[in-house]
């Protein structure tokens, strides 16, 4: 079948153009959103060649397709001269569906998820140097680490702090733009919460320098590394901007409309949000660092069973927060190597069934929805095969539990955020890469002999 008429499939399954509102994608998934939901042939849609699985969530109807796949149909589906939407636009569409705890999480993840890529790259960074400063490597070169050239430790420093240095400008420029602000705006309120004429929170919070005293009470300091503060100070302040702008006669926009919300925010930022919200923020970070501390492992085992059922309710996008927050005050990421373990867990039971079953089409789909999964994108496999027979998603969440668990017991700590599996082993050559390698084993061994022994077999298949 060709993408031409895979898109017709597509379409005439989702109830005709004229039940489709927009269409979008992302790296997967065609998200979809439809004047009534009640037109969908859902069966249709699944049985159809390449989708690999179909749900609603956050106000779409997302069909997975897998990576590349996606965007060729996409094309496609342009070619019928559908109405199509950026991603942008169908978040303003969606914004108002689903319950407040929803829309706040989804809020989160459009400020946060592309700022990801940044910290990507900076746990990278982290990862090589943990490796080029190991003493078997620098033996090779006939180094020690007292002898390394200054030079060079100043140049990974750079490729290691930049990002967390200015976080918050990052985090404020996607905070305004999110929220209907002017970006550039919202970046210089980051940065100003960064200045160097700002005690430095780094120092400020290990002694070496005091914050400066207002009115005798109120501290004011930097906020490098901060993540709240700065998502406060960007939404709040996108508001404002839009509110001023609303009020100025355009003649003085240009000129007033900045000067008054930058003046207003800073102002604002650092005597009453970044004092407020930086105590919360430390109050979160507690809470996450004695939950990752319960003992017996329990945290691994909470966490690695229920990861992937999170992912299901679309509110997984906390993680990031909590991921970014343990990087910049702690330097590491003890949640990396739990989830990996419930992405590579979903995996394997997704290998198992596509092993064992002699359907032809399924084996097409689980293979590769495996493979997807040990790269770390679990959508084909859990929605195109896992959920769809449940006992292989239940054997994989076992599996996740368990390698978790040992995630925990080898205090596992990556240098960075947002890749797993198979990419993930880049952010342990700091000296882990054993016990990664060692969880990602155990979880992969316990979903696939568990799915193969109790979670599926052909007879699904009738039911």
């Amino acid at each position: 079948m060709s993408y031409s008429m895979i898109a017709e499939e597509i379409v005439g399954s989702l109830g005709g153009a004229d039940n489709i509102v927009s269409v979008a994608h992302c790296a997967t998934r065609l998200r979809v959103m439809v004047a009534d939901e009640n037109k969908i042939d859902k069966k249709r849609i699944e049985d159809t060649e390449k989708v690999k699985g179909a749900f609603f969530n956050s106000g779409q109807y997302q069909i997975i397709f897998g990576t590349g796949t996606v965007n060729r149909v996409f094309e496609a589906i342009e070619g019928l001269k559908l109405t199509v939407a950026n991603k942008d636009q169908q978040r303003k569409a969606a914004e108002k569906q689903g319950t407040a705890f929803q829309r706040a999480i989804r809020t989160f993840g459009d400020v946060f998820v592309p700022i990801i890529p940044a910290l990507v790259a900076t746990g990278l960074f982290m990862g090589l140097r943990g490796l080029l400063m190991q003493e078997e490597i620098l033996g090779l070169f006939g180094l020690t680490p007292e002898t390394i050239p200054q030079n060079f430790v100043l140049y990974t420093q750079i490729l290691t702090d930049t990002a967390f240095i200015f976080l918050p400008a990052l985090i404020a420029w996607s905070a305004a733009r999110v929220f209907g602000g002017t970006p550039l705006i919202g970046l210089v309120l980051g940065m100003m919460l960064v200045s160097p004429a700002l005690p430095n929170a780094w120092l400020v919070a290990s002694g070496e320098l005091d914050p400066l005293m207002f009115f005798g009470f109120i501290p004011v300091l930097g906020y490098q590394g901060s993540v709240i503060p700065a998502f406060i100070a960007g939404m709040i302040g996108a508001k404002l901007e839009r509110r001023i702008r609303n009020i100025v006669p355009e003649a003085l926009d240009l000129v007033a409309t900045p000067f008054l919300t930058l003046l207003i925010m800073i102002t604002a930022s650092l005597f009453v949000i970044g004092p407020i919200f930086h105590w919360l923020e430390l109050v979160i970070l507690s809470a996450t660092q004695f939950m990752l501390d319960l003992p017996f492992g329990l945290s691994g085992i909470l966490i690695g069973g229920f990861q992937q059922i999170v992912v299901m309710t679309g509110v997984h996008h906390i993680f990031n927060l909590l991921e970014i927050q343990l990087l910049t005050n702690t330097g590491a990421n003890e949640f990396n190597a739990i989830i990996t373990a419930a992405i590579a867990a979903q995996g394997a039971a997704c290998l198992a069934v596509g092993l064992k079953t002699k359907d032809t089409k399924l084996k097409a789909l689980a293979m590769p929805s495996s493979l997807s999964a040990f790269l770390g994108i679990t959508e084909p496999a859990l929605y195109g095969v896992n959920l769809r027979f449940f006992k292989p998603f239940i054997m994989g969440l076992i599996g996740g539990a368990v390698g978790g668990f040992f995630a925990v017991m080898f205090g596992l700590k990556a240098t960075g955020m947002a890749i797993t599996v198979i990419p993930g082993a880049l952010l342990y050559l700091n000296g882990q890469m054993l016990g990664y390698l060692a969880v990602n084993a155990i979880a992969i061994a316990t979903a696939f002999t568990l799915t193969w022994m109790f979670g599926y077999s052909d007879k699904m298949l009738d039911k």
